[in-house]
């Protein structure tokens, strides 16, 4: 049997220790151990890397603390756009949405275009009516408000700025949610899902549902789920690049994640993160800014959950 292995993310950039209340923080390390420990499961029960990265990823929809899902944040016009993207490292089918609203579960719907469509990436009002032929109940923009989401929407509201999740700063946080998984048949798959920038404007596209930027998954090298400055991500392909350097230069999943990461993104002017696994179970959780909520467990006993570097 191979090992199996699945790790996790919540976002990363300016997460100072003792800049977050004792509470909170708690909160935080909960959501991402349940978030964990759900996929885990599904992995332990012999399903597929593809389910236990949806199932983790859920999990972090579910959570107001995350801009995904139920925490996704306001854009200027006080809605909420959100994206995501999955994909099967065994088959490199994958699936992704783009500007949808009302989705309680985005991953959810990715997976749909993936498994029930012949296309890989539905947007906007395509999406949505793809949604309505499944029977997608849409849940209404209550559930998706909060007070803190609120609050910095209404601090820049009549401004052109922008903000990557609930940062003090412009472009210091990024609430992107992610999961990376290998099953025991050592198949691989990747899922990330995001409720994009406060503020945005004109129907912004991040890296998250774009395959090879955000998301990428291939039993042949490895699957990588990023969060960070978007339009960064994008020219850099950054998931993708990961997995090159792995297939063309022979790198292990660590130096290839590092090279990009560390490297190769910050050169041209971006910061964040991303997780990786491959089809042995080993991990990689990677990130150039102060910080990254991240998790991992794995079938030899490994199991960490960190904010900080």
């Amino acid at each position: 049997m191979n090992n199996f292995s699945i790790a996790i993310h919540g976002g990363a950039g300016t997460l100072v220790k003792g800049m977050m209340t004792p509470h909170l923080e708690i909160e935080y390390k909960q959501a991402l151990k349940e978030a964990l420990d759900k996929g885990y499961q599904v992995l332990e029960q012999g399903k597929t890397a593809v389910e236990a990265v949806e199932q983790a990823v859920i999990v972090l929809e579910d959570s107001h603390l995350f801009n995904a899902g139920k925490g996704s944040v306001f854009t200027a016009t006080q809605t909420h756009e959100m994206d995501a993207s999955i994909m099967d490292g065994k088959t490199l089918n994958a699936g992704a949405v783009s500007l949808i609203t009302g989705i309680k579960n985005p991953v959810t719907l990715a997976r749909d275009v993936m498994d029930k469509s012949e296309y890989v990436f539905l947007a906007g009002e395509g999406a949505m009516l793809f949604a309505r032929h499944l029977n997608y109940i849409l849940e209404p923009p209550t559930y998706f408000y909060d007070k803190l989401r609120y609050k910095q929407w209404l601090e820049i509201k009549h401004t052109d700025n922008f903000k990557l999740d609930h940062s003090e700063k412009k472009d210091s946080k990024f609430g992107t949610v992610g999961a990376v998984a290998c099953d025991k048949n050592g198949n691989i798959a990747a899922g990330t899902s995001t409720g994009g920038m406060t503020n945005k404007r004109y129907g912004r596209v991040g890296d998250t549902p774009i395959i090879g930027a955000g998301n990428y998954a291939s039993n042949k090298t490895c699957a990588v789920s990023c969060t960070g400055s978007g339009e960064y991500f994008i020219r850099g392909v950054v998931a993708y690049d990961v997995a090159s350097l792995i297939e063309h230069k022979g790198m292990s999943l660590n130096d290839a994640s590092n090279e990009v990461i560390n490297k190769r993104i910050l050169e041209i002017g971006g910061d964040g993160g991303l997780i990786a696994v491959n089809a042995q179970g080993d991990i990689a959780m990677v990130f150039n800014t102060e910080g990254m909520y991240r998790a991992c467990k794995t079938s030899n006993g490994k199991e960490i959950i960190f904010i900080y570097k």
